[in-house]
């Protein structure tokens, strides 16, 4: 089995996102003899594993990738040879696309577009693609991209030249399924669909109701739509997703395969309380900073805690655009020498603030599943999770609470640290439980979700005939 991977991130530049997901579930994919070749729109560093082979925009080596006459991407082995010893068998192709967060706000996408306007940047017309409808549009019609527009034209740029990429870098490749994860690389896995007849499989791992609630960008809507309903197979990371799918974007259920994500059971250990002094508890928050994540129910909730206990302090680990007001939040109720904001981490710092906590919690409006707690428990640190998660459908040594019963949540995380008996359970349980929650198994459920569709495909052919 021969799978052609797309995504925005990779590897992980943040435990719980998007990448992460990808990375474990590639690495355990790869384990079960499944061939990947990762088609990725940013630069690729130096800790890119060795199990997969990315093809990648906007490397590190200032050079272009060598072109046939027809102007298809040709591997530059080179430029391989001129990375680490650890991206072994790894082929980077070096084309103008550039990396896009599919989760930032409207308002630095469209600043990022304004800019590359002033700098003179020219649209080539081989990305000329509609990312809503996969057509081939005008550049007349390019050009009218509105900068003000929620998102910014920046991103339908960058939309439309990662799926040329897309297609250029696939034109000499035989495999036999498209697997595209989330909704920026969606019209690149409907372009590749039809132009190579091979099944296209959707992986959903948040929706722009998530992201946006009740009030989501309709460009990103028809995109998310369009994928979904033109995928052969859709997979959803939770039930939450799958309701989502079905009652918002009208799918039919029996087309929608849940697979839940999993953790890495060999986390990076440092030393324990590493930085802790005194008799401090420590309670995390870890993730994107954004109203998806309510962050302003974790200070509503730090607020009554520390009424009642005062050895307590609360670790803010991320960034998002609610990051000031979430300060300013905590400024106003008058916690805010107890509130730490430690900015966005990676690597091992995330590894030593979850060493540092005695609870993790995880107070989101909307999570599809959440890796961040799996990430915690496999790190012995009880969690305490919002019921508005899909990890919670799979959790059972796990406090859950409504997001917005920020009294439950206070009434919670007192418990925990004021009797160890409870946080001691819970994380002898929990650690128990979570390595039950793997991505061999994950890898074992997609793999299944590929062959179902080869085999549909095959019957469809056959019956064509």
């Amino acid at each position: 089995m021969h799978v052609l991977m797309l995504g925005w991130e990779f590897p992980p530049y943040i435990t719980g996102g998007l990448g992460t997901a990808c990375q474990g579930l590639t690495k355990s994919l790869d384990q079960r003899g499944v061939k990947i070749t990762f088609l990725l729109p940013k630069a690729v560093g130096n800790e890119a594993p060795a199990h997969i082979n990315l093809v990648g925009t906007d490397t590190p080596q200032q050079r272009r990738a060598p072109t046939s006459a027809d102007g298809s991407v040709q591997p530059d082995h080179e430029t391989t040879n001129e990375m680490t010893d650890a991206l072994i068998d790894t082929t980077f192709v070096e084309i103008e696309a550039g990396f896009a967060n599919p989760y930032a706000r409207p308002d630095i996408h469209t600043k990022m577009h304004r800019e590359s306007l002033n700098a003179g940047e020219n649209i080539s017309p081989d990305i000329l693609i509609d990312p809503v409808s996969g057509d081939p549009i005008a550049p007349e019609e390019a050009a009218m991209d509105k900068i003000d527009s929620d998102y910014g034209g920046d991103l339908l740029t960058k939309i439309r030249r990662y799926a040329a990429f897309c297609l250029k870098a696939a034109k000499d490749l035989e495999f036999d399924v498209i697997h595209a994860h989330d909704w920026m690389t969606f019209p690149a896995g409907l372009m590749l669909a039809r132009a190579t007849g091979r099944p296209l499989v959707c992986h959903v791992h948040s929706t722009e109701f998530d992201r946006s609630g009740e009030h989501p960008n309709q460009m990103i809507y028809d995109i998310e739509r369009r994928g979904a309903h033109g995928a052969m197979r859709v997979i959803a990371v939770s039930r939450l997703t799958q309701d989502i799918l079905v009652y918002r974007y009208g799918m039919d259920r029996n087309r929608i395969s849940v697979v839940y994500n999993g953790v890495d059971l060999e986390p990076t250990q440092n030393d324990p309380k590493r930085g802790i002094k005194g008799d401090d508890k420590i309670v995390l928050y870890l993730g994107r900073i954004t109203m998806q994540k309510g962050p302003e129910y974790f200070i509503q909730a730090a607020a009554r805690v520390l009424q009642v206990m005062k050895n307590v302090k609360f670790v803010v680990a991320g960034d998002g655009d609610m990051a000031r007001g979430m300060i300013e939040m905590a400024a106003h109720l008058g916690i805010g020498h107890k509130v730490l904001f430690t900015g966005f981490l990676r690597g091992r710092d995330i590894d030593r603030v979850f060493q540092m906590a005695d609870l993790y919690v995880m107070p989101s409006v909307s999570e599809p599943f959440g890796i961040a707690p799996l990430e915690a428990m496999i790190r012995d640190v009880p969690v305490l999770i919002s019921k508005s998660s899909g990890v919670s459908e799979v959790l059972t040594h796990a406090l859950k609470v409504d997001f917005w019963d920020t009294d439950a949540m206070a009434d919670k995380i007192v418990a925990v640290l004021r009797h160890p008996p409870l946080g001691n359970t819970l994380r002898r349980q929990g650690a128990f439980e979570v390595r039950g929650l793997n991505w061999t198994g994950a890898a074992e459920r997609v793999e299944q979700v590929y062959n179902q569709v080869v085999e549909a495909m095959k019957v469809s052919s056959v019956a064509a005939h």
